[in-house]
């Protein structure tokens, strides 16, 4: 990755970060709502019986309301869990599972571990982003984790990320190891990009 690229991502990174530190309870609580709402109706929409989802951080678009919905509805829900070598590793969702703090701190699921090729039989996947842009290409937060899973999928399904209405930007910075999504799920909408990765 070149330093201008690098340097580009930190900067914009930064400055989403503390604009969603600034939200207040009730722009959370919301979103929260909203976000539920979009996740349930992409999921009706596109039949998913299987679902990778993450556990959200309190300054994230919150997904937990999603999640524990999902499970008892009978969705089979995949929860990620970082290891050292950049993998992700599995487990499934159920309304009384324990969570534990990751490796950088992100929470995760506490239960059996499913292997990273767990992800290949999920119908939808729903991750996080800092931000998106109009064209799909998805900034992250920085550790590759999710590129390297996209990238990694043979047959991938759709994958949407899940950003604050604000997050929708003209274009982010990207390199070629940054894979683009298939949607956007924000508090009020989702929008469809599939173009942008066929």
């Amino acid at each position: 990755m070149s330093d201008a690229i690098a340097d580009a991502k930190r900067a914009l990174r930064a400055d989403l970060r503390e604009r969603r530190q600034t939200l207040s309870p009730q722009a959370r609580q919301a979103a929260s709502t909203g976000v539920r709402a979009q996740l349930d109706a992409l999921v009706d929409r596109l039949g998913a019986r299987s679902v990778s989802c993450f556990l959200s951080t309190p300054t994230e678009p919150d997904t937990r309301a999603f999640i524990d919905a999902a499970v008892a509805r009978g969705i089979r829900v995949l929860l990620p869990i970082t290891r050292e070598d950049g993998l992700l590793d599995w487990a499934v969702a159920s309304q009384e599972a324990d969570v534990t703090e990751g490796l950088f701190g992100m929470p995760e699921p506490v239960g059996e571990l499913l292997s990273p090729i767990a992800i290949n039989d999920v119908d939808l996947m729903i991750i996080p982003a800092a931000a998106v842009d109009v064209h799909g290409m998805r900034l992250g937060w920085g550790r590759g984790y999710f590129d390297k899973t996209i990238g990694s999928i043979e047959g991938c399904p759709d994958v949407y990320a899940v950003v604050f209405d604000s997050e929708i930007l003209d274009e982010v910075p990207s390199d070629v190891h940054d894979q683009p999504v298939d949607g956007v799920v924000t508090p009020t909408r989702t929008i469809d990009l599939a173009s942008a990765r066929r």
